[in-house]
């Protein structure tokens, strides 16, 4: 009698279990998951709201919907500068080769900057007013919120208007 009801207990976890794991998956989207290796990512030119120069390659999303998370990987010739802007959402990013620059404000300013050297982790909450430069060729993976907009502090700046 014992033995009948361990198995009908065990039946019956066994039961729960599995209706627990089919319940998490219907009410929730198909996760899944994506591994990127070292190997050469598909460069194209930058979104018109980047200078000419840059390369991106989009690994996660896409920064130009209305929502959603975005990682993309930013490739700079040496000397490449980003104006002081802002952005409306936080930005993320890594430098895992070469040497990125940040400075702080509304001007541009080579002796107010930080070297980000590969390895160097930065974010930047909303509204916060900098400016970068790539000092040899860097290569900065960027990830967010959509969508991703960069507000110039000077309008001349902007490359749509050029």
């Amino acid at each position: 009698m014992k033995q009948l009801a361990y198995m009908a207990l065990a039946v019956a976890v066994l039961l729960c279990w599995t209706g627990e794991f089919d319940r998490v998956d219907a009410q929730g989207p198909v996760r899944r998951h994506v591994f990127t290796s070292e190997s050469t990512p598909p460069w194209d030119p930058p979104p018109p709201i980047v200078a000419p120069g840059a390369q991106f390659a989009v690994m996660e999303g896409d920064p130009t919907t209305a929502s959603g998370d975005y990682t993309f990987r930013m490739r700079l010739p040496d000397g490449y500068r980003f104006a002081p802007h802002w952005h409306p959402l936080r930005e993320n990013l890594t430098v895992i080769s070469g040497t990125f620059r940040v400075g702080m404000g509304d001007v541009f300013d080579t002796k107010k900057m930080t070297a980000l050297p590969a390895g160097s982790f930065a974010f930047l909450d909303p509204d916060m007013h900098h400016y970068g430069m790539a000092a040899g060729e860097v290569i900065v993976p960027v990830h967010g919120q959509s969508p991703l907009e960069i507000n110039n502090l000077n309008p001349q700046d902007d490359p749509g208007r050029k």
